[in-house]
């Protein structure tokens, strides 16, 4: 004989004085003093009655009581104990909010600040998307261990040896930001992983790059006088990296210096300064041949929006059939110093953008060289430009 069910009325339940009272199908309402309650479901399974709470009253009213009531009792029919699994659901939730998706994409945010222009291009999280969530995205992070980090970066290990070194980086990392937060993880299973996996066999290649004493055929050959081939010129003038140049804006040049924001410069690790960059008399003249395309402020304008992109002067030398690439120049320019000039090292390196002496040595030695590396890029661009005095000596070069 089937039950009634449904026998209350939200009025009456509303009405009812403290006591309990039954809706039929076990959905029970325990009305207290004050006007309030709480539903509860009783139901038989395994051979034993379950109470289980289904909300408080008015909260949760009579007919999402009964919705609820009805979810549960499916439960029941399937033999299964429904507070058993709610417990179970309730802690399956629980572990899925440290899945390691979600601690990825929390310790990326919480990095975003230290990372070149927060990260916006995606280079830091990309290793992690591509090579690591995939498979172990929807894994709880303190489930992660060793032979799971072997399985996934196996396939790239040795064939995508820089990649797979970035991504077992960046696991890491997230390993660490999860013991952080308060969970339990391995923060030994990067290194076991490697262990596993082997050293590397892949070897990392450098970017390949113009002798120096091909660059000023090159540099002269630039002569169509398009955005491209302006910034490629202003590159190479400056042995600067792509970025700084892509996103060079007109109030970062004030006279015959361009500082470019510390945000833009990569491999200053240790100090938060903007880099002064002197400009000689020929960098000078492609900024101002460039101004023609500028486009709210900025100098190398792309065709639609924002600015050129990382691959543009890539594809243009490779259109004229060449292998070397722009940031091959600032080899190219470096070995010129070190095999035509007399420059200190610590002048050089400084042309280049790079923090040089360790954090005890930099504190003492304020200056940033800018005088002596005006004189040494105005050579490097005579020699660009093909005119005399490639050779640059520096008085008591050993003191500079």
């Amino acid at each position: 004989m089937t039950r009634a069910i449904n026998k209350l009325s939200a009025q009456a339940v509303k009405a009812a004085d403290a006591g309990k009272y039954s809706d039929g199908g076990g959905l029970w309402v325990f009305k207290n003093e004050d006007g309030g309650g709480k539903w509860v479901l009783r139901v038989h399974v395994h051979g034993r009655r379950r109470e289980m709470g289904l909300g408080g009253y008015p909260a949760v009213s009579l007919k999402e009581a009964r919705l609820e009531a009805e979810k549960w009792r499916s439960v029941v029919r399937q033999g299964q104990d429904p507070i058993k699994l709610r417990e179970k659901q309730a802690r399956d939730s629980a572990r899925n909010l440290h899945l390691l998706s979600d601690v990825a994409l929390d310790a990326f945010e919480s990095r975003k600040a230290e990372l070149k222009g927060d990260g916006k291009a995606g280079r830091w999280f990309s290793p992690l998307e591509l090579h690591i969530l995939p498979k172990l995205g929807k894994v709880p992070v303190s489930d992660i261990d060793q032979r799971d980090i072997r399985d996934v970066l196996a396939p790239i290990w040795h064939d995508k040896a820089e990649t797979a070194r970035k991504a077992m980086n960046r696991l890491s990392i997230c390993l660490r930001h999860a013991a952080a937060l308060g969970l339990e993880v391995d923060l030994q299973a990067t290194e076991k992983a490697k262990a596993l996996l082997g050293k590397q066999r892949h070897q990392t290649q450098n970017v390949p790059a113009l002798h120096w004493q091909d660059v000023p055929a090159f540099y002269q050959s630039l002569n169509e006088g398009t955005v491209t081939e302006l910034a490629l010129r202003l590159l190479i003038l400056t042995a600067q990296r792509s970025a700084p140049v892509r996103f060079l804006h007109l109030d970062q040049i004030e006279g015959d210096v361009w500082t470019v924001p510390a945000s833009r410069m990569k491999g200053r690790i240790g100090t938060t300064t903007d880099f002064r960059v002197p400009l000689s008399t020929e960098a000078q003249a492609v900024i101002e041949q460039a101004k023609a395309f500028a486009r709210d402020g900025f100098l190398f304008a792309g065709v639609r929006r924002g600015v050129i992109s990382d691959a543009t002067m890539s594809k243009y030398m490779n259109r004229r059939g060449m292998k070397e690439r722009p940031h091959g120049f600032r080899s190219s320019f470096r070995d010129w110093a070190a095999e035509a000039t007399n420059a200190p090292h610590e002048v050089a390196e400084t042309c280049m953008g790079h923090v040089v002496g360790g954090k005890v040595e930099r504190a003492y030695r304020r200056t940033d060289f800018l005088e002596q590396r005006r004189v040494l890029m105005e050579r490097w661009s005579g020699l660009c430009c093909g005119t005399p005095s490639q050779i640059v000596r520096f008085a008591n070069a050993q003191h500079q």
